[in-house]
């Protein structure tokens, strides 16, 4: 068995077994937390409160993106924010994070991959003390950093002494990930299921069903793919969230006649989002790019009971999504793979119905931010140990 996939032996263990051994200081390094939002952001806030809440100190050590406090506690969280001197790639930039890194002296640091400023921070100043990564996407569109970056890169991917990817998928396709598969345990993103089973439409139902769409608007998303498959479909498409390729989308959604057929909500809150997703029949991620690692998006409708369909990336997409059993997968950048996967679900309600009750209990079975934090945990311990 490869150690990518202890995590489902991880998954089997018994909830009265007590994982907790000891109690640990924990700092997780990233560029961003709450209250800015995103895949990443919200896996690292879902996992520090469940390790505060556990019992151990932790600390979340990120950028200020300017009117933040520079340290607060949430959650039982404490929350270091560094001064931002430029942001250059989507990276900020701060000279101070190293140094932040060094004062809080934790038990274990835990690297959220990609940040380089991180991980340098830790090549820097925290090689005396044991680290992980949570191994979230490979360097995708920047490929002119990626070339600066890639020694450093290469350095803290073997000095680590777990790499935590998101999905077997990633293990499997990602150049930089297979020579350090012996080192690698996968450990899923989580949902926690409970708003979304208590959850009541935000909207009222349509003449049609329901086709959704969240996420952040960009490119790598493949919305326009789903638009252009949307033509003479009998179904109504909502857009929740916001971002950079938003006007453009809209004027796509115009020159294609959608008008009414297309409804783009702009960002949902954390309290209504449960109820958009009750709002609708299929959810849909037509993700085009490696880019598109995990899809957590496909997690919260999955435990809100919805069939998905998504694209076949190679990523944590098809990972999630079992194709023929919560979902159907097809090729990206397949507009009209993509409107039969869409047709035959509209056609069929009853294995809409069959695909979203699995999903459901796919999600309650293997995502939870419980099993999260045990899996997680299991890999501190080994670690620690060792030391």
């Amino acid at each position: 068995m490869l150690p990518a996939q202890r995590w489902l032996d991880n998954a089997r263990c018994s909830d009265h077994l007590t994982f907790f051994l000891r109690t640990m200081h924990i700092v997780h390094v990233y560029k961003d937390y709450y209250p800015i939002l995103g895949g990443i952001e919200n896996h690292v806030r879902a996992l520090a409160e469940q390790q505060a809440a556990a019992g151990h100190s932790v600390a979340v050590l990120v950028t200020n993106p300017g009117r933040l406090p520079a340290r607060e506690l949430r959650a039982r969280v404490t929350v270091v924010r560094a001064p931002r001197l430029a942001t250059v790639a989507s990276t900020p930039i701060s000279p101070t994070l190293p140094l932040l890194l060094r004062s809080l002296q934790p038990d274990i640091t835990h690297l959220h991959f990609p940040y380089p400023v991180g991980e340098a921070s830790q090549w820097l100043f925290g090689k005396d003390r044991p680290y992980v990564i949570t191994y979230h996407s490979d360097v995708v569109r920047q490929k002119a950093i990626l070339r600066l970056y890639r020694p450093l890169m290469e350095r803290v991917l073997r000095g680590a002494a777990r790499i935590l990817p998101t999905s077997e998928n990633y293990v499997r396709s990602s150049p930089y990930l297979r020579p350090h598969v012996e080192r690698c345990t996968v450990v899923p993103l989580s949902v926690d299921p409970v708003p979304y089973a208590r959850a009541t439409p935000l909207l009222p139902p349509a003449a049609v069903p329901t086709l959704l769409f969240v996420g952040r608007h960009r490119y790598y998303k493949g919305l326009d793919d789903l638009l252009r498959a949307l033509p003479g479909l009998p179904a109504r498409l909502l857009v929740g969230g916001d971002g950079p390729m938003r006007g453009e989308w809209q004027r796509l959604a115009g020159e294609l006649g959608l008008g009414a057929q297309v409804t783009f909500l702009g960002d949902v809150s954390d309290v209504e989002l449960p109820n958009l997703y009750a709002s609708a029949d299929i959810f849909v991620l037509p993700a085009n790019s490696r880019a598109e690692a995990f899809g957590t998006v496909i997690l919260e409708a999955m435990a809100a009971g919805l069939p998905c369909i998504t694209t076949e990336l190679g990523t944590g997409t098809s990972f999630v999504v079992q194709h023929e059993k919560t979902g159907l997968v097809v090729p990206p950048r397949d507009p009209a793979a993509l409107r039969a996967a869409l047709q035959r679900l509209l056609d069929d309600p009853t294995l809409r119905r069959q695909m979203g009750a699995a999903g459901r209990a796919r999600a309650h079975a293997e995502f939870t931010p419980q099993q999260l934090l045990r899996r997680v945990q299991a890999v501190y311990e080994e670690v620690v140990s060792r030391q």
